[in-house]
């Protein structure tokens, strides 16, 4: 196995040009995991630890509202100290990750490559409508997040592209992130759940985490209870939500829902919990938005 170290962005890029097959490592918290079961076993390594450029983030002021740029490298520990205040909804999921060894090296880069339906950190994104920032030598483009994940551990990155950064919109409301599993710390989702609350444009933001071959939105639910909140002038007047309000919009989340059976839950139990989940975050996020109070407190874990 040949083992590839650069220094720089550019000479990263360089090297991803001319070997498409090197599998990029950064934290390593999925990449080794694969190495020790022998279930991947890649001519060429990557090494990114070296570049200072993916390890930085920084706040772009814009008319609708700051966006900040998360490079691919920050991992979560410094999600969840850094930016819990701006990202509460991402904050919140990184708190679940693993154990604080893991949260130390394990980055939203790698997260995002390895594609997972189970990612803890893609719910949060796609309810924040973030964007994947690619790039090779051949340019930067980038790309919603809901359409980044192709398939189970599939994305739309291209043989020479790396993951650069991920673009994402400054809360301006509540964010909430629930998460079952078989137990309550280092376990991988039995499935997810994420709610991001834009008052500022009257709508509702979700993701799902396990319950389909890619994570995913649940765009009728969202536009729904959008629709429900405008429709009765609660962003304006946040008065408590009807039981019917919330009990719909976690039907509508469950019906979103394709998961699979597997050793970790039933597809039946995934699509129950999900519409459990989506109830018990939209009442912590409009408990918040009624009281105006901050967004990154809760754990998260169910």
């Amino acid at each position: 196995m040949d083992f590839l170290r650069p220094a720089s962005w550019s000479e990263a890029l360089e090297t991803k040009a001319n070997h498409p097959d090197a599998t990029p490592i950064a934290g390593g918290t999925d990449v080794m995991v694969e190495l020790n079961f022998d279930r991947s076993r890649p001519g060429t390594l990557l090494d990114l630890t070296r570049v200072e450029r993916l390890a930085q983030w920084s706040r772009d002021p814009r008319p609708g509202g700051a966006v900040l740029r998360v490079g691919a490298g920050v991992p979560y520990s410094r999600l969840i100290e850094e930016l819990g205040t701006s990202l509460p909804g991402l904050a919140v999921a990184a708190r679940t990750v693993g154990s604080p060894q893991i949260r130390n090296r394990g980055t939203l880069g790698g997260n995002l490559a390895s594609a997972s339906p189970a990612g803890d950190g893609h719910p949060p994104l796609i309810a924040a409508e973030a964007e994947v920032e690619l790039e090779s030598v051949r340019g930067t483009r980038t790309l919603p997040v809901s359409e980044f994940f192709t398939g189970v551990k599939r994305t739309a990155l291209a043989a020479d592209e790396l993951i650069s950064a991920v673009h994402v919109p400054e809360a301006t409301g509540p964010q909430q992130f629930s998460k079952i599993g078989p137990r309550n710390a280092m376990v991988i989702a039995v499935c997810t759940f994420a709610v991001a609350l834009h008052p500022r444009r009257g709508t509702v933001g979700t993701g799902m985490g396990a319950a389909a071959p890619t994570p995913r939105a649940a765009t009728e639910a969202e536009e729904f209870l959008a629709g429900e909140l405008t429709e009765s002038r609660r962003w304006e007047r946040p008065d408590p939500l009807p039981e019917s309000v919330v009990g719909r919009f976690g039907e509508l989340v469950a019906r979103a829902a394709t998961p699979i059976d597997d050793v970790r839950g039933t597809a039946r139990y995934r699509t129950h919990a999900l519409g459990v989940l989506a109830r018990r975050t939209l009442g912590w996020a409009w408990d918040e938005y009624r009281n105006g109070t901050a967004t990154a407190g809760r754990q998260g874990c169910a």
